[in-house]
């Protein structure tokens, strides 16, 4: 008998705080790329800094929620002084040879067996969410939306993370329709036009830098609540997943990262069910293990077509596409 069980919980990815943690990292990725031309290939290097900074001080020095939040901005912020300083007065292919490479010493670095009594080596750590889930309001019971069950918990980080979408997506709407959002898109066009304005471009780089960041830590705490931190969760997979998504919906919108990476999951959990069914039936000569690779093939051949045929995505202008480096 084929298990159909895959699509109720297809819809219920719609809302998952899967799917909003990936749309506020892509739409950090798209004040860095869409907005500014940096050529950030390292975004899950911020995830992981910010997922570790949160879990680690609220695990290991019991930190309030409140502090250990403060401490994830502050490490994504360090993160971005660190990558940028040297760089962002190079040209933009040095800066995604920086990132993708730190993004990897973070992630190999936190699972050294010296450093286990703090970030939990390989098997990473567990009860980070013990803060937030003291302020959920929502009565201890079990919650349905569609056929899946969820908690309480479960329905106070996705009220919580998708109010913070809406928060992050109305800031930097905001934030593009200012002068320092006319300025940074100036420097996306032509930095040496807007240096010969008199505007510090390498000082208006690292702010995007940092904001871009910010939004990617923001999503990495989202994204550990409900379940652990896992480092290998922060790899250089993440990192094209979010240019998918950041592509699929238009790299230069600020509704575009979140609708895409609605969108991605859908047909990414869709793509698996069927592949799945495929191979149970015989369809498709496929063992178990090799299932989960196709759907990452998927991926990239979709990157490929949305590069190519529809580079400014489903939701941008054809104007507006963006791909020099």
């Amino acid at each position: 008998m084929l298990d159909w069980t895959f699509l109720p919980l297809t819809l219920n990815q719609i809302i998952s705080p899967q799917t909003i943690a990936f749309a506020l990292a892509a739409l950090g990725l798209s004040v860095h790329f869409g907005f500014t031309g940096l050529l950030n290939f390292g975004q899950a290097g911020f995830m992981s800094v910010g997922a570790y900074f949160f879990a680690i001080t609220a695990t290991r020095f019991g930190f309030p929620l409140w502090a250990s939040i403060l401490a994830a901005l502050i490490g994504a912020t360090a993160f971005a002084f660190l990558l940028g300083i040297p760089t962002l007065r190079l040209r933009a292919d040095y800066l995604s040879i920086v990132t993708i490479a730190a993004a990897e010493i973070i992630r190999y670095t936190v699972q050294t067996p010296d450093l286990t009594a703090f970030t939990g080596g390989s098997d990473g750590i567990n009860g980070a969410e013990a803060g937030f889930e003291k302020l959920n309001p929502f009565p201890d019971r079990v919650y349905k939306i569609g056929v899946v069950p969820y908690t309480n918990d479960d329905i106070w980080v996705i009220v919580v993370g998708w109010v913070l979408v809406a928060l992050a997506a109305l800031f930097v709407w905001q934030l593009m329709r200012s002068p320092w959002g006319r300025i940074v898109k100036g420097i996306r066009e032509d930095e040496d036009a807007v240096r010969s304005l008199g505007k510090n471009v390498y000082a208006f780089k690292l702010q995007a830098l940092i904001i871009g960041g910010i939004l990617g830590t923001l999503g990495a705490i989202i994204n550990i609540i409900p379940t652990s931190l896992q480092p290998n969760n922060y790899g250089t997979q993440t990192t094209f997943f979010l240019w998918t998504i950041m592509l699929l919906g238009g790299a230069t919108t600020v509704l575009g990262p979140i609708i895409g990476s609605i969108i991605f999951w859908v047909v990414l959990n869709l793509s698996d069910g069927f592949i799945g069914i495929l191979a149970a039936t015989h369809v498709l000569p496929l063992s178990q293990v090799q299932q989960g690779p196709v759907r990452f093939i998927i991926v990239g051949i979709a990157l490929m077509l949305l590069v190519i045929f529809r580079p400014q995505g489903i939701f941008g202008k054809k104007k507006e596409a963006h791909f020099s480096v």
